[in-house]
């Protein structure tokens, strides 16, 4: 495991080698989908605590999802809300299942794992989308957000990539 990034409050702890591999400047991505979420609505996390990001494997990701949420089985983001007001909360991606949503979906994985940081930074702000409503508006932003990135619609074709992610 390597050392936390940290840039603007946010710790990027790449536990998994092959994030760096696959997605080259892995940290700049992060800090950018950060800082574009702000820019279309969503969280500002320079003007609130940071949340710490793990990019883990499936592995890690299973035994969370077991622990919290009762689900023995990988999904591709967990978001967990701030336990104290100092702390941003956490968003935990798992590798295997994240490189198989692109992959199938013919996306890049840094558009990819951009979207997953905005979706999880959303939650974190309070967004979900267990309803229509709050669906279409946080879909919005997200869209807008991976749009001002350069990447195309991530909700296009509707692959339901999203499906497994959650808000703990």
């Amino acid at each position: 495991m390597e050392p936390p990034s940290r840039h603007a409050g946010t710790d990027i702890i790449i536990e998994d080698a092959r994030w760096r591999a696959s997605v080259p400047g892995t940290e700049r991505a992060i800090r950018r989908a950060l800082v574009a979420v702000a820019r279309q609505g969503g969280p500002d996390f320079t003007q609130s605590p940071a949340p710490s990001i793990l990019l883990a494997t499936d592995r890690v990701v299973k035994r969370l999802n077991a622990r919290f949420r009762d689900k023995n089985k990988p999904t591709n983001v967990l978001t967990f809300e701030p336990l104290s007001p100092e702390h941003g909360g956490d968003i935990v991606l798992g590798y295997e299942t994240v490189r198989r949503e692109a992959d199938a979906a013919r996306r890049s994985l840094k558009a990819h794992l951009s979207h997953l940081v905005v979706h999880g930074a959303l939650h974190l702000a309070g967004y979900d989308h267990h309803h229509p409503g709050e669906a279409r508006e946080m879909e919005g932003i997200e869209t807008r957000t991976l749009r001002s990135l350069g990447f195309g619609d991530p909700w296009q074709q509707g692959n339901g990539q999203m499906a497994g992610s959650v808000r703990i």
